[in-house]
């Protein structure tokens, strides 16, 4: 099937499950245009269709919660109850069970397509190599959450680079134009229950961001407290596009609280999950990290192992080490390599079609 079809596809199934935003969705066709790593931070739906077959060994794995949409540009910070700051995962909009090595093929094929636009100076092998003994180093630690404050200097060195520059990231939020109409009274009433004081005035704007889930509903909350500013933003969730490509007799369920609940995390005490809408609060401290933002000299083999041992974080959760360690070991040397190879070249493929129009 050609992609624009799959896309097609895709969105009349997402369709029937939530109302979609026509302009954004626009706006999300020309960014897949750009460059193949936005096309894959963009088209999870299609990954799950053609990995698959695009590496059918890599798919026979155990089955874990796993993020799904995973990539390089997925990972972040927050603080947790103590105010430390903590890198990890950003997002699991697509989380589902799956094949715990999807979470691995992906993250090191974005790897190889981040390299492609120099937004990380590494060897390919070398890339994945590290993803994976961040992952194995993980597993024989039964998992360890990453905590910048006192520890990983060389992470927090690259985590806080975007840090420097607060009015910006204020500024840019702030000047979004406020909406006419209603939220939704659930998403509302989730906002209102995240604000730190009860009858708080704010206004309420569309915020566009993402590529995946560009085309939802997402509204902010916007406003001044105590002598600042302050934002929480509500996103809508749906069934994970893996259900769309693999679908299953029994109902759909969101699982992004699940994923939150059982990984080996320290809690964003800002995050959660109010029926069909994911709260969080919004901030320079607690946000994506996108490589641009990375400072000059960065120590990509760390930035990588920390992924992998992370993604080991996520899919401890739901199985146990020696599942995934036992699959692992009796995998062939530089198997990873050759995975995320062979489904760059597929979505490089896919994107070269979208761009032609079939």
């Amino acid at each position: 099937m050609k992609i624009r079809k799959a896309n097609e596809n895709y969105e009349t199934w997402l369709a029937e499950r939530i109302p979609l935003i026509q302009a954004d969705l626009v706006r999300k066709h020309q960014l897949m245009k750009q460059a193949p790593f936005p096309f894959l931070r963009a088209t999870f739906y299609r990954w799950a269709q053609t990995w698959p077959e695009g590496s059918p060994e890599t798919f026979a794995a155990p089955v874990a919660l796993a993020v799904g949409d995973l990539h390089v540009e997925n990972f972040g910070t927050w603080r947790d109850v103590e105010g430390r700051l903590i890198w990890g995962v950003n997002d699991f909009d697509e989380a589902s069970w799956m094949p715990y090595t999807c979470d691995l093929v992906r993250l090191a094929t974005s790897a190889l397509m981040a390299i492609a636009a120099e937004h990380l100076r590494i060897d390919g092998k070398l890339a994945c190599q590290s993803i994976l003994e961040g992952y194995q180093d993980s597993l024989r630690a039964g998992g360890k959450m990453i905590v910048l404050a006192e520890h990983h200097p060389a992470l927090r060195v690259m985590a806080v680079e975007r840090l420097k520059d607060p009015e910006g990231y204020w500024a840019k939020l702030n000047a979004l134009p406020s909406m006419r109409k209603e939220p939704p009274e659930s998403a509302t009433k989730a906002l209102r229950r995240m604000l730190p004081e009860r009858g708080l005035k704010y206004r309420v704007a569309h915020r566009i961001a993402g590529l995946g889930s560009l085309g939802r509903r997402r509204y902010v909350a916007l406003t001044q407290w105590r002598g600042g500013s302050i934002a929480r933003e509500a996103k809508e969730l749906t069934d994970s596009a893996w259900l769309f490509a693999h679908p299953t007799r029994r109902k759909g369920r969101i699982l992004y609280q699940e994923v939150l609940d059982c990984s080996v995390r320290c809690p964003d005490p800002f995050v959660e999950v109010h029926g069909r809408w994911l709260v969080r609060r919004l901030a320079p401290d607690c946000s994506r990290i996108e490589l641009p933002s990375l400072p000059a000299k960065h120590d990509p083999i760390r930035l990588l192992r920390a992924m992998g041992f992370e993604t080991a974080n996520v899919h401890l959760g739901s199985r146990e080490a020696s599942v995934m360690a036992v699959d692992l070991n009796a995998r062939k040397p530089n198997w990873l390599f050759r995975a995320a190879s062979a489904m760059a070249a597929s979505v490089l493929e896919d994107w070269e079609q979208w761009n032609k129009g079939q």
